[in-house]
């Protein structure tokens, strides 16, 4: 997933969604500055004993595609064309 800001044309790449989140968990998601699910796993997980961990990471890719898009950035593809909204909704 490659994501494109708007306003400063930064380019955020990420790639490995569910790998990083069920290697590090709520760590990935303050890394990205995601901090509503940084603080939703870290309870969830402490409430489940870590169970959630495991879980958490197959929800992952569409929790940072949405957190992206709602705040303004452009999903793009590897040529750095833009993909139209409708159709990373649904991914």
């Amino acid at each position: 997933m490659r994501f494109k800001n708007k306003d400063t044309g930064f380019i955020e790449q990420s790639n490995y969604v569910f790998l990083w989140t069920l290697l590090f968990g709520v760590f990935y998601f303050l890394v990205k500055r995601v901090w509503n699910h940084a603080l939703i796993s870290c309870g969830v997980a402490l409430m489940t004993a870590g169970i959630s961990w495991f879980i958490y990471p197959f929800f992952s890719k569409k929790i940072l595609r949405k957190f992206y898009l709602r705040n303004g950035w452009i999903e793009i593809d590897e040529n750095g064309n833009e993909i139209p909204i409708t159709t990373t909704l649904f991914k």
